[in-house]
């Protein structure tokens, strides 16, 4: 691996990133506050653990140079997540404001396991965050002449997500809680899912906006 100096520059550099918000927190927090603490951390669980698999397999096979050399290839990753993020706010906010009853309310704020695990390892899949620094950044630390490049970009990707079990998993269950205490409370059930649907919405805008940004940082 690479020298010492390199990691402890790598380790403070996962640190900040971690602790800064960005959309894959902005998700937890959301799902925590709205449906509590299960789904708050199934959603963690595929942002690491799913779309972890993925990011660092394609980090592996080479898809940082591609995506250096085509950075509309990026662009167009996050404007779909941004599409589906959009979705999913705007159908929640709008069945808040529906004039179906209480119970088809409280049954709209219901979110399965699989759709927990799915739309967070979709967020983190086109989290423009997280892609800038494992397929821009992370490689930076690589040293060919101290090992095999490809066992490199593995150890250090899944460090970089194995660091968000501490970092997202806080926030799942510190919003979690204030979701479960919430949840004592049927009027405020309509709020938590606008709660919800307007940070999603907010996600999308972000994704959009950031998407136009993150081509010449990819270059850099």
């Amino acid at each position: 691996m690479a020298d010492f100096p390199i990691l402890l520059t790598f380790v403070a550099a996962l640190f900040v990133l971690e602790i800064t918000p960005g959309p894959d927190m902005m998700l937890v927090l959301a799902r925590g506050i709205g449906q509590g603490r299960r789904v708050a951390l199934l959603t963690v669980v595929g942002m690491i653990f799913v779309a972890g698999v993925v990011q660092v397999g394609l980090l592996v096979l080479g898809v940082a140079s591609l995506l250096k050399a085509y950075p509309a290839r990026l662009m167009l990753l996050q404007w779909a997540g941004a599409a589906y993020m959009l979705y999913l706010g705007a159908r929640m906010v709008w069945s808040s404001f529906s004039d179906a009853g209480a119970a088809k309310r409280l049954a709209a704020t219901e979110v399965s396991d699989w759709r927990a695990v799915r739309e967070g390892t979709i967020n983190s899949l086109t989290n423009p965050k997280s892609l800038l620094f494992m397929f821009a950044f992370l490689p930076q630390f690589v040293d060919p002449t101290a090992g095999p490049v490809w066992l490199q970009l593995a150890v250090l990707g899944t460090v970089q997500k194995l660091a968000g079990i501490l970092s997202l998993g806080s926030v799942a269950l510190a919003s979690g809680t204030v979701g479960q205490a919430l949840y004592r409370f049927p009027r405020l059930l309509v709020w938590q899912q606008r709660f919800t649907g307007a940070v999603m919405l907010a996600l999308g805008i972000r994704l959009l906006l950031t998407g136009n940004a993150s081509a010449p940082a990819v270059r850099a």
